[in-house]
């Protein structure tokens, strides 16, 4: 009788054993599925190291992009690319292909949905016609087909002649055209009446 009492004891530990078992698994599997809701999803999903980037329409190479290293976040609602460590893009017109405007930047961000860019950092510009321009941040508007700033922009014609636009610009993105906001600069007379020609 004591034998078999024993294994009776034996049975209900072991039955106790396994339910607190199943319990723990159970209520673990609950937090689990608890926290799946509250992950932070903005997190780079490629990450490019030594990127060398080469965009094309119609077999026209229009931009090549170079940065140390390129972050694609593109789990969120609103995908960017961003390129914390700096970037150097060569940009090309079909009017004049073999001469590439540059743009350098110590950060760069883009965002896919709204097909705008933004540059910070020492930003600086270098048209196909040798117009430079600096400045600490640009954004454009892809779609719009704007670049802006409301920093003082700093210009160097390629004649030489110097601009400053203290409160910013607003461009073309081929630079045909900008207006600039409270400028100084040293253009001769001559060139502004070539201007109004």
């Amino acid at each position: 009788m004591k034998f078999f009492r024993n294994i009776s004891y034996k049975k209900n530990i072991a039955y106790l054993f396994s339910c607190a078992i199943f319990f723990m698994v159970t209520s673990c599997e609950e937090d689990l599925t608890n926290n799946k809701g509250k992950n932070n999803k903005n997190f780079a999903s490629q990450i490019i190291n030594n990127a060398n980037i080469i965009q094309r329409d119609s077999g026209f190479v229009t931009m090549r992009a170079k940065a140390p290293i390129i972050e694609k976040y593109e789990l969120i609602d609103s995908p960017y690319t961003v390129a914390r460590k700096g970037v150097n893009i060569l940009f090309f017109d079909k009017k004049k292909p073999k001469v590439p405007g540059t743009i350098k930047a110590k950060y760069a961000k883009f965002y896919d949905y709204k097909q705008f860019y933004e540059a910070r950092g020492d930003v600086r510009i270098t048209t196909n016609e040798n117009e430079r321009f600096a400045m600490q941040t640009v954004f454009w508007d892809q779609r719009k087909k704007r670049i802006y700033t409301r920093d003082t922009v700093y210009v160097t014609m390629k004649d030489g002649s110097t601009l400053i636009g203290a409160h910013g610009m607003t461009a073309k993105d081929d630079f045909s055209e900008y207006v600039f906001y409270q400028n100084s600069g040293d253009f001769t007379t001559d060139k502004l009446s070539e201007k109004q020609k």
